[in-house]
């Protein structure tokens, strides 16, 4: 496909079409880049080395991290580098090569998020046997899932994509390479593509959504018939963050991938895109940091042992 099409880069329109809008947007993004990256270490940190994180909550929570951590660098410094640039190019293969890193990244959040809820479910429909289920090499397992799931999406979008023709116009309308935009330019029918992103995203977003779904309405029907009101906030507590990260996340994949082609190209489709690869990655540290009491402890622990 390379070797028959003129189009080597393509130009990213980028957040904002306003000059005088860069600058402070830079710094905006910057500092919001700086926080993920030292939130996201942190929960990474505290989950290694804190003998009271060393449950399948927060193995899981460690993986989710790493998974926000990848996903923002393979988006964000590019999109900075563009807001100071007065040509905003990236190459053919640059563009390729952020998209299926992109997509690889999100879609194993999107299965370990499932992970997560499953986690939960078990943990407070099935307390008594939470140990036994939960055991340490499934959650190894159901991590390494989550990984190579991603992995085998992204390769498929991947070679999918290569069987496209790209002749001009160059520009996307997007702040990064994402698979909407790229077919939105495609000289040759994206039809296939079009039924794999629906076919495919269909199983692996919609899919991990209802398993979640499942897995909460399970939960909200075992905490109803905890009789102790203290019991039934316990219990509420230790899932309401998960269930907002899952809330934003889902919400905004769901909104970019699944509508037609022809609005791919909708300045609304940035705004939301930057929901799960720029806010979401920020919010997890913070929604798991500050509604915990446990990741607190282990950070004041943390705190404590560094000062001696």
């Amino acid at each position: 496909m390379i070797n028959s099409t003129p189009v080597t880069e393509f130009i990213l329109l980028g957040i904002s079409d306003s000059p005088e809008l860069h600058t402070p947007l830079f710094v905006l993004f910057l500092m919001i880049y700086l926080l993920t990256i030292l939130g996201n270490l942190l929960i990474i940190f505290l989950c290694k080395v804190d003998v009271y994180l060393q449950t399948p909550m927060y193995f899981f929570l460690g993986h989710l991290s790493l998974l926000d951590l990848c996903n923002s660098s393979a988006i964000v410094p590019k999109m900075l580098v563009d807001m100071l640039a007065v040509r905003k190019a990236i190459s053919f293969g640059g563009c390729i090569a952020q998209f299926s890193f992109f997509i690889f990244f999100a879609c194993s959040e999107c299965l370990l998020l499932s992970v997560m809820a499953y986690d939960r479910h078990v943990a407070i429909c099935h307390p008594l046997r939470y140990p036994v289920i939960m055991y340490g090499s499934l959650c190894v397992q159901l991590a390494a899932c989550s990984w190579a799931g991603g992995f085998l999406y992204s390769t498929l979008h991947t070679i999918a994509t290569f069987r496209l023709s790209f002749c001009g116009p160059t520009l996307i309308q997007h702040f990064f390479c994402d698979v909407p935009p790229l077919l939105a330019l495609s000289c040759t029918s994206p039809f296939i593509n079009v039924v794999l992103v629906f076919i495919s995203g269909g199983i692996v977003g919609l899919g991990s959504f209802l398993l979640t779904l499942i897995s909460y309405i399970r939960i909200i029907s075992a905490v109803l018939n905890i009789q102790s009101r203290s019991g039934k906030q316990k219990a509420f507590s230790t899932c309401a963050s998960h269930l907002t990260v899952v809330t934003f996340f889902f919400g905004a994949i769901i909104f970019t991938y699944f509508r037609p082609v022809e609005s791919y190209a909708l300045i609304e489709g940035r705004l939301v895109s930057m929901i799960y690869t720029i806010i979401t990655p920020l919010i997890n540290p913070l929604v798991y940091t500050l509604r915990n009491q446990e990741m607190k402890g282990a950070f004041k622990r943390a705190l404590k042992a560094l000062g001696g």
